[in-house]
């Protein structure tokens, strides 16, 4: 296919789901919200309330001081504690609230960030001396594919190494399932701030620019995860930015990042084709909820980071 062609098909596919999320392909979204609390990059289930109905002008901050008992500072504005769980230092880690709508870290206060229909609001403590951000997690899957960001679907692009590849029509294939149109690609064919972009390759098949940050782990992505300069091997850190464990041949990760405003971009990679496969075969809830992200080998979820003892 020319490189022209490919554009063409691109551009169609982006279109179909643009249309089809407007309402012509498919039903709603799920409207009704939830609240998760955790601790330790979700290693904990501290609450889980949900369904909820969340009212006309709610907000994250609202919804939370409806069903938890709550402490805050800076007039406020800044959750302190949740349920008698204050911020604080704790074996030496300096450890902080932070909160996720869908997915994605919010750029605004808890007390200004409107909570919409089908939103999954999620507060978890944890240690942030190695990532001061940590820009969007997969715990919260299948959002934000089901329903967005702030109140308003996005359209979805599968870029693959292989499209006609078992990794990728795994992928496409769970997506659907959830009624979420995706349009499919190949890796590197560009994209638009507003598309959610999931990218399907081993890692030496993945964008430069993506590739070149997950070498660089947390402080640069938020991923406590880093591949080698060759991408055969992946290792696996703790809160600390430290090698927990290193694995090789057949070893896949599943995790997500952003930049500034744009959408989150999903990877979907391993060393090689088997670590891909095995990673989009756990592309599932079952798997990734109340993970900030996730590491697979054969017989093995592992989530991210890993904590110290």
């Amino acid at each position: 296919m020319s490189a022209k062609l490919a554009g063409v098909v691109v551009v169609l596919g982006a279109v179909v789901a643009t249309l089809m999320l407007g309402g012509l392909g498919i039903g709603k979204a799920p409207t009704a919200v939830q609240l998760t609390v955790t601790r330790d990059f979700g290693s904990h289930a501290l609450r889980s309330n949900g369904p909820l109905k969340a009212s006309e002008n709610e907000t994250v901050m609202s919804l939370l001081r409806a069903h938890d008992t709550i402490s805050t500072v800076s007039g406020g504005h800044i959750v302190e504690g949740i349920d008698g769980l204050a911020s604080g230092v704790r074996a030496g880690h300096r450890q902080n609230w932070f909160y996720y709508v869908n997915g994605v870290e919010a750029l605004r206060g808890a007390s200004t960030t409107g909570v919409s229909p089908g939103d999954h609001v999620w507060w978890d403590l944890h240690d942030w001396s190695q990532a001061e951000k940590i820009p969007a997690v997969v715990g919260s899957f299948p959002e934000p594919f089901v329903n967005g960001i702030e109140g308003r679907r996005w359209p979805v692009r599968v870029e693959c190494a292989a499209a006609s590849g078992t990794a990728c029509r795994t992928v496409i294939a769970r997506l659907r399932a959830l009624n979420v149109p995706a349009a499919v690609a190949a890796i590197g064919s560009g994209g638009a701030p507003e598309t959610l972009r999931v990218m399907v390759a081993p890692f030496g098949g993945l964008e430069a620019v993506l590739a070149e940050s997950l070498e660089r782990g947390p402080r640069e992505n938020g991923i406590y995860a880093r591949f080698s300069a060759n991408g055969r091997a992946l290792a696996l850190l703790n809160q600390d930015g430290g090698v927990a464990q290193t694995l090789s041949s057949g070893a896949g990760l599943i995790a997500a990042t952003r930049q500034r405003e744009e959408a989150p971009t999903w990877v979907i990679t391993g060393t090689d084709g088997a670590g891909v496969e095995l990673a989009a075969r756990s592309f599932d809830q079952a798997t990734l909820e109340h993970r900030f992200a996730v590491a697979v080998a054969p017989g093995a979820a592992i989530a991210l980071p890993e904590l110290s003892p």
